[in-house]
């Protein structure tokens, strides 16, 4: 079995990545489907009825089976290599899974929401939460490069200056949008 060992690890990653492609556009398409239900009709049912559409294939066709796909390759890494669930680090990136699928879910609950027409959230919420899968994303990508290398104090660190530099941005996109609605 750990002939395969480099098949698995490099579908894991494909997976890994379709999944977080998913995550990182669905809530921008949330973002144009709230935006678009504020429009007039018929520009309004026009925009929404494609966003439904565009959405829908996105989680169900990539995101939804990335997840899975890449969990299933995790579970037979971890099965092929069994001492890395003693690591450390192991159990700190499993903690950073389930923060993940924990967004995931949230995601596909506003999903259905914004399916049946119902719109909790407004277009700048939904910009600031399109940034947690960025978060995770960066703490993951460090936190198993660097292993048993990584001082827990400038990673905490790191990831406050990185929510804080995208918070900045965030805000300077608003300045800038306010200014010039075509932005």
């Amino acid at each position: 079995m750990f002939e395969y060992y480099n098949y698995i690890k490099a579908l894991h990653l494909i997976f890994v990545i379709t999944w977080f492609a998913g995550l990182f556009y669905i809530p921008r398409l949330f973002v144009y489907h709230i935006e678009a239900a504020q429009k007039p009709e018929p520009e309004k049912s026009i925009l929404v009825n494609q966003l439904k559409l565009m959405t829908k294939r996105l989680w169900y066709i990539i995101t939804w089976p990335s997840a899975i796909l890449a969990s299933i390759f995790a579970f037979w890494l971890l099965f092929i290599m069994p001492f890395w669930i003693e690591q450390d680090w192991m159990l700190v990136k499993l903690g950073f899974v389930v923060l993940l699928y924990a967004y995931h879910i949230k995601c596909h609950l506003i999903f259905r929401e914004l399916q049946n027409d119902v719109v909790k959230w407004s277009s700048n919420k939904m910009r600031i939460w399109n940034e947690g899968s960025t978060i995770i994303l960066f703490s993951v990508v460090f936190l198993v490069i660097l292993r048993d290398a990584l001082n827990w104090i400038y990673g905490v660190i790191g990831i406050i200056l990185l929510s804080v530099i995208l918070m900045m941005g965030f805000k300077l996109y608003q300045r800038i949008r306010s200014q010039d609605p075509k932005a």
